[in-house]
């Protein structure tokens, strides 16, 4: 592995660059959007947790836990404050940035300027710029990223070994679908590598110390979830729960795969790669397979700025994934040809934990988070294109920059919720930060005030759907194990939601309706507020909310919102 140059100035200048660049780009979108749906499930999860109430065991959690424990330590540590955790985006972007930038460098040396020039595309295009709130997909990353740093600076150093061995358990306990993935196939990286070492005769100290601080973190991990939570809880709920209502076939994933524009797209590429292959040296050569190698980018860039589609925009950018991705893995194959090492490895490494991120939500939905990964990927192209690095990498450069920073500035990601017209600011204390366009802001805060000079602190309540950080919002106890009506993670029929809200006297039913999501996210809403009927009666009606105490005798039903 090769090694740095000593740190010089302009090397400061760099990381404080990469790394503000991204943080402000965070902080800058928080400042007019907030996803709500997935905010709620966030924040009033990470609030439960920090109040000692215990996930997997005393309430169904689909999601490994390490996101969730790190929000609630912010919380505990400094109050229910939403600003505190837009910090955490910032700072975990802008850290995710400067770690693929000194990963980088060493998979290009000698190419500084080259390796810095495709980092700052991540400062549009980093884990929290597109999506720009605290989630377990953009920790995932940024674990994976502190894996492979520690990785490649390990060498034949115990403590580098161990503690590289330790890091890379921890993205099994941000996303169980990344991590599984990446851990598995790290694991049979270095099992290839030790059995190189053998045949070499070389010493396996530096595989056994990385064996073994994985061994022992893992070790230590699954013991304490034994004896907090219950490993049979944490294996149900985290992989037989969520296999079901989230797995997708394997036909979906191999689906991003069917685009037309990889019949021209590939083939362009084959043939410059042959032209440099069979005449290296040819002025003209590299002047053409130099067009042939752009032409995708030149085409997804035009095509991009042709239409003034969100939708289609979006098309165009993400269009490079799968092509960028067929080439990694021929990249990956002739990788295999060398003497095994990380670095030889590292594609097929990255290559796994990607298509592991695509198992939650493929092509369109996942890569908001990876784009770091895909840098990696396209350094090492680079680097084996060396005689066209720079002008490869300068129109690369120029595509991301372009595209992604108004990619993630038009929030096409994000198109799933509505947000058009007024951006409503936050005014309560502990949702500072808090900013996105309608009227669901100052809807929640009209609420959180009605509840708190109405609805005592002792009596349970029950939000239906859930959109709203209504406990994280009013510092209450939340007493009921679902908070969010989500299929990906509420386990109950509408019967047994009815009898387990019966059963922890629930008293206060609040319905929201008007939900910031485009598409209705529990299409069997009005079920549930049927089997609830029975056993509550309207007492209040608000901007955004019905308002429902638990009766004694049944009466009338009440209506589903619209």
């Amino acid at each position: 592995m090769p090694t740095l140059a000593p740190w010089k100035p302009r090397d400061t200048i760099a990381a404080l660059a990469l790394f503000l660049g991204t943080a402000a780009f965070t902080l800058w979108q928080n400042t007019h959007v907030a996803v709500l749906w997935d905010l709620a499930y966030l924040l009033d999860s990470s609030y439960r947790i920090s109040l000692g109430q215990l996930p997997y065991r005393e309430f169904p959690f689909a999601h490994s836990p390490l996101t969730f424990l790190i929000q609630a330590a912010i919380i505990k540590l400094f109050g229910r404050v939403y600003w505190h955790h837009i910090v955490y985006a910032a700072l975990a972007g802008g850290a995710a940035t400067l770690l693929t930038w000194r990963i980088t460098l060493r998979l290009l040396p000698h190419r500084w300027g080259l390796a810095t020039l495709l980092c700052t595309t991540l400062i549009p295009l980093g884990i929290y710029s597109i999506y720009p709130h605290p989630i377990y997909d953009s920790d995932c990353i940024l674990s994976v990223l502190l894996a492979v740093f520690l990785l490649q600076r390990a060498a034949d150093s115990p403590f580098r070994n161990v503690l590289a061995g330790a890091a890379c358990i921890l993205p099994l306990f941000f996303k169980q679908n990344i991590g599984l993935l990446f851990l598995a196939t790290l694991f049979c990286c270095f099992l290839a590598l030790s059995i190189a070492r053998l045949r070499a005769r070389k010493p396996l100290a530096p595989q056994v110390s990385l064996f073994a601080g994985g061994a022992v973190t893992l070790a230590f991990v699954l013991l304490t979830l034994h004896f907090t939570v219950g490993l049979s809880n944490i294996r149900y709920w985290t992989f037989t729960f969520a296999a079901q209502r989230r797995l997708p076939g394997i036909g979906l994933i191999l689906g991003i795969y069917h685009q037309t524009s990889l019949l021209w797209t590939l083939p362009t590429t084959i043939t410059a790669l042959v032209l440099l292959r069979l005449l290296p040296f040819h002025r003209w050569t590299r002047l053409i397979a130099l067009a042939l190698l752009l032409a995708p980018f030149a085409y997804a860039a035009i095509s991009f700025f042709l239409t003034d589609d969100a939708d289609d925009r979006a098309d165009a950018l993400l269009s490079l994934w799968p092509h960028l991705l067929l080439i990694a893995v021929a990249l990956a194959l002739y990788q295999l040809r060398k003497p095994p090492s990380f670095t030889t490895l590292l594609p097929i490494i990255l290559l796994a934990t990607i298509h592991g991120t695509f198992l939650s939500q493929q092509l369109w939905g996942s890569t908001y988070a990876l784009w770091p990964l895909l840098v990696l990927l396209l350094t090492m192209m680079l680097a084996e294109l060396s005689a066209l690095a720079r002008p490869l990498a300068i129109a690369i450069a120029a595509t991301f920059l372009l595209c992604g920073s108004v990619y993630a500035a038009s929030l096409e990601r994000l198109s799933y919720n509505h947000l058009s017209g007024p951006v409503a600011h936050a005014t309560l204390p502990q949702l500072r930060g808090l900013a996105t366009p309608g009227s669901y802001i100052p809807d929640l805060e009209e609420l959180i005030r009605y509840t708190d000079e109405t609805i005592p602190q002792s009596d349970g309540i029950l939000l239906l759907p859930g959109q709203d950080p209504f406990y994280f919002a009013g510092g209450r106890t939340p007493r009921f194990p679902v908070l969010l009506l989500d299929p990906a993670t509420n386990p109950y029929s509408p019967q047994q939601l009815r009898d387990e809200a019966r059963h922890r006297n629930i008293r206060w039913l609040i319905v929201n309706r008007h939900l910031q999501l485009m598409a209705d996210p529990v299409p069997n809403l009005p079920a549930y507020l049927d089997a609830l009927a029975p056993d509550f009666t309207h007492v209040r009606t608000m901007a955004n909310y019905d308002i429902y105490q638990r009766r004694q005798m049944p009466q009338a039903r009440f209506d589903a919102p619209m």
